[in-house]
């Protein structure tokens, strides 16, 4: 029986990490997001729980794990910040999905294809966060894309490092 190239790549690529660490890392990630911008306003220009859903999401190749992954870090996130719960659930849903959709067909191991895909992936959180706040909740929230823009540039680059730190922790074969 033939196995499609997808199917094969996703099998001899999926990354497995320790459950401490699957369980860990985002919920530091969720709590270095609620907690440092309250001291440090600047800092909220980062977005750690979408860097941690793009990273798993990516690694496990799994559409569906992707968008657990993306669900629950989200709606986490929302539970903690003064935002409507499930906007960041909602948008970081569709982003492990791609992401993990993605993984499937492309190396996301070098460090230009994983600044590309972070910056990507930034920018469509942010719409869709705008989009459900603006024509679902009728929220208008005064929108500055350059700094939208910058955002997801700086994310992408500490996406990027922060992507090479949890690689060190996943187990080798």
């Amino acid at each position: 029986m033939a196995i499609s190239a997808s199917a094969a790549r996703r099998e001899l690529d999926v990354q497995r990490y320790p459950l401490l660490v699957v369980v860990l890392v985002p919920l530091l990630a969720i709590f270095v997001q609620a907690l440092i911008p309250r001291f440090v306003p600047r800092f909220d220009i980062l977005d750690l729980p979408l860097l941690v859903t793009i990273y798993f999401a990516v690694g496990w190749r799994n559409p569906i794990a992707g968008t657990v992954t993306g669900a629950v870090i989200g709606l986490i996130q929302d539970a903690l910040t003064s935002r409507p719960l499930g906007i960041n659930g909602i948008s970081q849903c569709v982003v492990g999905f791609l992401a993990a959709s993605l993984g499937v067909k492309i190396d996301v191991e070098n460090p230009g294809t994983r600044l590309l895909i972070n910056f990507a992936f930034t920018l469509l959180n942010i719409v869709i966060y705008l989009f459900i706040m603006h024509h679902m909740l009728a929220q208008n929230l005064g929108t500055n894309w350059l700094h939208e823009v910058i955002k997801a540039v700086i994310n992408s680059i500490v996406g990027v490092f922060f992507f090479d730190i949890l690689d060190r922790v996943r187990p080798r074969d």
